[in-house]
């Protein structure tokens, strides 16, 4: 059950992350585009942790 929980998340990231990706049209861009993904999963877990 957490493995699908965990899975789920990690898609619904991805399916966010993904619209940045098609906006930056620079290297730099995609470096901060994935940047701030991965601050927004990171601050989503900590939020939810048990």
């Amino acid at each position: 059950m957490r493995k699908q929980i965990s899975l789920a998340l990690i898609l619904l990231a991805l399916a966010g992350i993904a619209p940045m990706l098609g906006a930056c049209q620079t290297a730099a861009g995609v470096g901060e585009d994935l940047s701030a993904g991965g601050h927004a999963l990171t601050n989503s877990a900590e939020k939810n942790a048990p």
